[in-house]
């Protein structure tokens, strides 16, 4: 189980997948087109080309074009699965499930807004194209459940699937407030709660390279949220510790904790990652400061994917990187197509961009 003969071919794959990602000079030259349609001419000669080839002539919409791109990530993802070892493969299933708990979130957000939509679209029709396009993968009936037309109506969906506990608990306080916070927050703690599960299952090196980069990502979530509870929702003491996880990489439960008992936020990033500027000043003003903190901290998880391509290449760690990798592409082609179509100033945009910012 493991070890070499298990990963000589996918860690080769791995490497091929890894060198056909965009570098920042391909970033910044597609940042210049001038619009849209060139943006997407640009973006046919990058390995997205058989993937927008399908784009119907004419005008196509941002959300199409997104929804084309992102199927290169998830073909990524079906390559992978097929070809890890079999004891490997439920972490990066699980990793995958990441968009497909975007998807529900979509699906019941759509939901609970329909009666304020025009009739002009069919409601599926408008939310098809913002999903994840999850394939073969998805566990969730998503037209069946727009379709049924309420959230109670559309949870019934999900029995058999791996939401159904869940959600089915999460409905309770739902019906109380008809809120879907607590859905949403019961689907993101679930889901990590699970794909941390799946790093724990692992041994050797597979766990410790898995571990340093789904645990690099886990801190970026579990650190956003909350400082941003703590600083715009004023949750409880309470609320927040139950509404965050309590293990990560380098973000543990004592530093959650702190956080949530009034500890300065600022002092404590600083703590956790020392190399970031100064943090007391980016957060000074939060509402501009806390995205550029997650910006930051995003980074730190795209250095730690570069680093596990120096070394032992025989371990799931290497496949990982490469999808996360991917993803952040996707991240900063959505920002480049939404800026190109909204005819952004370049000062508007170029600051939110992954690759290019990155400082090495």
């Amino acid at each position: 189980m493991g070890g070499v003969s298990s990963y000589a071919a996918l860690s080769t794959r791995a490497r091929a997948m890894y060198a056909d990602l965009l570098t920042p000079q391909d970033i910044s030259r597609l940042s210049d087109a001038p619009d849209l349609g060139a943006l997407i001419g640009m973006l046919k000669n990058t390995p997205y080309g058989k993937y927008l080839a399908g784009l119907k002539e004419g005008d196509p919409t941002p959300r199409r074009v997104i929804l084309q791109i992102r199927q290169r990530l998830a073909a990524s993802y079906a390559s992978i699965v097929q070809q890890a070892p079999e004891q490997t493969r439920p972490l990066v299933r699980q990793l995958f499930r990441y968009f497909e708990v975007g998807n529900l979130k979509a699906v019941l957000r759509s939901i609970h807004t329909i009666s304020s939509w025009t009739a002009d679209i069919a409601p599926w029709d408008r939310v098809s194209e913002v999903l994840f396009p999850m394939g073969s993968f998805s566990a969730i009936r998503a037209q069946e459940m727009v379709e049924s037309g309420s959230v109670v109506s559309a949870v019934e969906f999900l029995r058999g699937t791996p939401y159904e506990t869940t959600m089915s608990f999460a409905m309770k306080r739902f019906s109380a407030e008809q809120n879907l916070f607590p859905l949403e927050v019961a689907l993101d703690l679930d889901y990590w709660r699970r794909l941390w599960g799946e790093i724990k299952h692992l041994k050797g090196k597979d766990r410790e390279m898995g571990g340093k980069l789904i645990g690099s990502l886990l801190d970026l979530n579990n650190l956003m949220w909350a400082i941003r509870y703590k600083t715009f929702h004023q949750l409880s003491e309470e609320e927040l510790i139950n509404y965050t996880l309590p293990f990560g990489f380098r973000v543990k439960d004592e530093d959650v904790r702190a956080i949530a008992a009034g500890a300065d936020i600022p002092a404590t990033v600083s703590r956790i990652y020392p190399n970031l500027p100064d943090i007391a000043a980016l957060l000074a003003d939060p509402i501009a400061g806390l995205p550029q903190l997650e910006h930051l901290l995003k980074q730190q998880v795209m250095k730690q994917c570069v680093s596990t391509f120096i070394g032992d290449p025989f371990h799931i760690g290497l496949p990982l990187a490469y999808l996360l990798l991917s993803d952040f592409e996707i991240q900063d082609l959505v920002v480049l197509i939404e800026a190109k179509s909204s005819r952004l100033k370049d000062d508007a945009f170029r600051p939110l961009l992954l690759k290019t910012t990155l400082v090495q």
